[in-house]
């Protein structure tokens, strides 16, 4: 893979982390106020509440997990794996709900980055794999001494 690839990449990681603090930053530090502006509703059920700053909470952890793919792209591709599969899920979700009438129309800014970062990160597989890189870390059954 070209040097201007690997630092496109570098990039893009980078800019994931910070939209992941972004939605972190509200909304595990603002909860309430974040829940009203995507379902037009007072957060007033305390469980609702923990589990819904929880689920932020997450997000902030993916913030320094894409901070680690950033440092090196070749070596941390699970992080992306699950990090992609959870903006796809809840991009799709944030979609069910908002065509439900369940969401505002702000969620629309987060289905896009989301489905933006998917789009990106199935590019970023694609050039791994034409670079013949590994992404499950280059093990097999015989590495592990395994017959």
């Amino acid at each position: 893979m070209k040097p201007s690839t690997v630092n496109l990449f570098r990039i893009l990681f980078v800019v994931a982390a910070l939209w992941n603090l972004l939605g972190a930053a509200f909304g595990y530090f603002n909860t309430a106020f974040t829940f009203q502006n995507f379902f037009g509703r007072e957060l007033t059920d305390p469980l609702v509440f923990e589990i819904y700053q929880g689920a932020w909470g997450t997000t902030f952890v993916y913030f320094f997990g894409y901070l680690i793919v950033a440092h090196n792209p070749f070596r941390h591709p699970g992080i992306v794996i699950v990090g992609g599969i959870g903006k796809l899920g809840y991009a799709v979700k944030l979609l069910q709900l908002f065509n439900a009438g369940l969401a505002g129309p702000v969620v629309l800014v987060v289905i896009l980055g989301d489905a933006f970062f998917v789009l990106t990160f199935v590019y970023y597989f694609f050039k791994m794999h034409e670079a013949n890189q590994t992404i499950f870390g280059g093990w097999t059954a015989r590495a592990e001494g395994a017959a």
